[in-house]
């Protein structure tokens, strides 16, 4: 169990869009912590995709 933490900071999953559009099976998430006052949308980064082995785009899911 992870502990609440006060302020603005929330855990966020990051999931890869081009490999849930290709139709492959398995995921690729990354978990990280974003800071609600300074990124009121939603986070979209670059991360490496294992599976496609290449960088690609993750966005933000809740």
């Amino acid at each position: 169990m992870s502990k609440k933490l006060k302020g603005n900071r929330v855990q966020v999953i990051l999931e890869c869009t081009e490999h849930k559009e290709s139709g492959m099976p398995g995921t690729s998430r990354y978990v990280t912590m974003k800071n609600r006052k300074n990124t009121p949308g939603r986070m979209e980064l670059k991360k490496y995709n294992p599976i496609l082995k290449r960088m690609t785009v993750h966005k933000e899911i809740r």
